[in-house]
């Protein structure tokens, strides 16, 4: 488990769940009763430093801040869609590294895209979150803090979580893990597993991990090519877990959770448009009960991948259909604004750098 935050070396508090929590506070010579107050105000998120809380003794707090560090996740950037609402937030983090979130609203509820790490090791060839490489991993806190942050700057209720922001979530495994358990907890956001979506580019043995916990969230997998030596450069992952391999962790996912498996299809002009990949689509999860969400690319100037235009996009669902497949086109939020992963964080990178 990752609960380290840098600079200052001191432990995530808030990355502990409620029996880690009480087992060292009580190792530290504290009632229990002293853990579950520590855990409320922690979960209240209405507090900048250790003297916030107030309930507890001075010399506690003292100690408190002794020991363990507080995440935060400090607004940096803001962007708001004047299409339709959606807001991308950059948060800097304790250490000055920042990171994005995405708020969502539909009609059923706010979702928040959160990230999972500073950077990303997947370097997959159309995203831009992995230009400037691999920083280091969040701890649950932080991702809680993202939460924690756009609810206060928005004023509302986040209802949902995906885990789609930068970072490959299963890279992170345990801070993610604890995150999803830390995010329900009904002193807190109380955000269900139902709610919550973890998306991976394909860390088969991970895959696994996670179907043995048996956890009620969603696992959407990026496939975004059918055949190996497509997905080879767009996904360097591919080359250690090849699609085969992939495709039947995620069934075998599904089985043991008894949750439908979602797969994410980023559709590229002349990449991954044409009939032939219909066919192959079909050939690999007809059958499986999955789902099939196709993304309209969001393009990165940086890489060299076009989104197909509207009606080839339309004619791709219609293939698919036509080959038994369920389909859904994920409706585009944030047009106006940088809306793909890294696209902010990038551009505020390169203004300091002028």
């Amino acid at each position: 488990m990752l609960t380290t935050l840098p600079p200052e070396g001191k432990k995530d508090i808030l990355s502990l769940r409620a029996p880690e929590l009480e087992a060292e506070l009580t190792a530290l010579g504290l009632p229990k009763f002293r853990a579950r107050q520590v855990f409320l105000r922690l979960h209240r998120y209405e507090w900048q430093s250790f003297d916030d809380f107030t309930e507890l003794p001075k010399d506690l707090r003292t100690k408190l801040d002794e020991t363990y560090a507080l995440p935060c996740a400090e607004i940096v950037r803001r962007q708001e869609s004047a299409i339709d609402g959606t807001v991308k937030y950059l948060f800097r983090l304790r250490d000055g590294h920042c990171v994005e979130s995405v708020l969502m609203k539909y009609k059923h509820g706010n979702t928040l895209c959160v990230s999972t790490q500073v950077g990303c090791k997947m370097a997959c060839a159309f995203c831009a979150s992995g230009l400037d490489g691999f920083v280091r991993h969040l701890t649950a806190g932080e991702m809680l803090m993202e939460i924690a942050s756009a609810r206060r700057d928005s004023g509302e209720r986040v209802d949902g979580i995906v885990m789609m922001g930068t970072g490959e979530p299963l890279d992170n495994f345990a801070a993610s893990v604890d995150f999803i358990l830390l995010a329900g907890e009904k002193d807190g956001f109380s955000i269900g597993q139902r709610h919550i979506s973890l998306s991976t580019s394909g860390l088969v043995p991970k895959i696994y991990d996670l179907a043995k916990l048996d956890l009620g969230i969603t696992l959407s997998v990026s496939l975004h090519a059918t055949r190996d030596a497509v997905r080879n450069d767009l996904m360097p992952v591919n080359r250690r877990y090849p699609i085969a391999e992939l495709v039947k962790a995620a069934t075998d996912y599904q089985k043991t959770t008894g949750r439908r498996v979602s797969y994410e299809y980023a559709v590229m002009a002349g990449v991954n448009d044409s009939s032939r990949e219909a066919d192959e689509l079909a050939h690999l999860l007809r059958g499986t009960g999955a789902h099939l969400n196709l993304i309209r690319l969001n393009e990165v100037k940086e890489t060299k991948f076009k989104a197909s235009a509207e009606q080839r996009l339309q004619q791709f669902v219609k293939m698919l259909e036509a080959r038994g497949l369920h389909v859904t086109v994920r409706r585009r939020l944030g047009a106006d604004i940088d809306g793909a992963c890294g696209q902010l964080r990038r551009s505020v990178q390169l203004e300091t750098q002028k």
